[in-house]
């Protein structure tokens, strides 16, 4: 009984031609009361009506399986990126149906109007592709697939039902790691922004003796094998390999901020994973440690394949703390963890000038031993409220204190290069452009 319910009530929907007709229905009835020439047209077309509604649940419920629908999910969604997922429908009714389909997503994207219309024709097939981006890792939990499937006549709905709870992770941005890689390999950076640097002079590790080429530096002749080979030959160098850079992430609550729908703090985890990366592929080690009020996670440098994924399983499972950062746990684990002189890379950010000056002590302690690059951002909305035309005296209030705040990020700056730390300010979506161009542009330099 329950069974019978269900089929033929509770997944049973009425269309809008349904009440279209039953207006209409309704409105023959009141006019034959004033127009009795109408006669029994009223009751003609209510049991046309009827008989069509009979005739439309025959067509849609006198098979057992008329639709099939099936989610195609990847194995993990990259985080702040758009993912392509699929809807796979198939129709096995002897006639073109008209679908609706609902496809219960995550909570998390916060969207209840995701709605697809499509129609599809006898015995074919055909894949609905859409995208979604999500702006927070961790689990994401996908529902049912609700299709509402009408025929030719469109009186009524019948609902089907597929699939079971999926549980797809979300980790740090894969996608745009892909995008770098690509990239890279085919000389094509300079499309999304990265520098090719120009270095100054040439590393000491010896590579090979070849033969000259037109553009090789004329300094790097080898005499006695050209002698030897009767041809010009010159010594090629190749970039010190083996250094150590380490990502440092600030998880208090100053990285809670968000932009775009991320947060500061997936912004840095994201630039992280691409500079591990790219530090590898650079033949570097490439490290990572988590801090807030303690050190949470340390990953040791090492260049083995593993070491990305080592990267981003931590990562994936970083969350905000709501507490203060604790330097001195930082400073403590860094003398503890790295043995030799490294790329310290720090994602942290500072809204005062009091802010810098009571982590600077241990700023400084750090940039003795190693070479300490201070990444922070640039308060978006600060620079829009500075160049918003000014209608009032309240504008003018409000400007002069947006460039009052955005000033002193700057002055941070130059206070940190005044104790000879590397810094950057950079905006949160070109977070990741600019920390790849100042390790590659570091590198050049031969600083670690």
């Amino acid at each position: 009984m329950k069974h019978l319910i269900r089929k033929y009530y509770t997944d049973l929907f009425l269309g809008k031609r349904f009440f279209a007709a039953t207006g209409l229905c309704v409105t023959l009835f009141l006019f034959s009361f004033f127009l009795p020439w109408l006669g029994d047209l009223p009751y003609i077309c209510f049991c046309v009506f009827v008989l069509l509604v009979l005739l439309d649940l025959l067509l849609l419920y006198r098979t057992k399986r008329g639709v099939f629908v099936r989610r195609d999910l990847p194995e993990r969604l990259s985080n702040g990126d758009d993912n392509e997922l699929y809807i796979y429908i198939e129709n096995f009714y002897s006639f073109a149906v008209r679908l609706g389909i609902i496809d219960e997503i995550p909570f998390q994207f916060q969207k209840r109007d995701l709605w697809f219309k499509s129609s599809l024709k006898a015995g074919m097939h055909k894949t609905i592709t859409y995208t979604l981006r999500p702006v927070k890792r961790g689990e994401y939990l996908f529902g049912k697939i609700r299709l509402y499937v009408q025929s030719p006549l469109g009186l009524v709905s019948r609902r089907f039902n597929f699939g079971d709870e999926d549980m797809v992770p979300v980790y740090p941005s894969f996608l745009q790691l892909r995008k770098y890689e690509l990239m890279a390999i085919s000389n094509r950076l300079n499309e999304i922004g990265i520098k090719k640097i120009r270095r100054l002079g040439h590393s000491m590790e010896f590579d090979q003796v070849r033969n000259y080429v037109q553009g090789d530096d004329y300094r790097t002749v080898n005499w006695k094998a050209t002698a030897r080979k009767g041809d010009l030959m010159v010594n090629s160098f190749t970039d010190e390999k083996a250094q150590h850079v380490y990502c440092v992430i600030d998880k208090s609550r100053t990285m809670k901020m968000p932009f775009e729908g991320l947060s500061l703090l997936d912004y840095a985890i994201n630039a992280s994973l691409i500079l591990s990366n790219v530090a590898l592929v650079k033949e570097d080690k490439a490290g990572l440690i988590t801090v807030a009020e303690q050190t949470a996670s340390i990953v040791p440098a090492d260049r083995r394949p593993a070491q990305l994924g080592k990267i981003m399983e931590v990562l994936y499972k970083e969350k905000t703390r709501y507490l203060e950062l604790n330097m001195e746990a930082l400073y403590s684990s860094i003398r503890a963890t790295l043995k030799q002189r490294s790329l310290v890379v720090f994602f942290t950010n500072f809204e005062s000038m009091s802010a810098l000056n009571r982590q600077l002590p241990f700023l400084k302690r750090i940039a003795r031993f190693h070479l300490l690059l201070i990444v922070f951002f640039e308060n978006t909305e600060l620079r829009a409220l500075t160049e918003k035309p000014i209608r009032n005296v309240e504008d003018i209030y409000t400007q002069t204190i947006a460039a009052k705040f955005a000033y002193e990020k700057k002055l941070m700056v130059k206070e940190l290069a005044k104790h000879g730390i590397l810094s950057i300010l950079t905006p949160p979506d070109q977070l990741t452009i600019n920390v790849v161009n100042r390790y590659l542009a570091i590198k050049a330099q031969q600083k670690i």
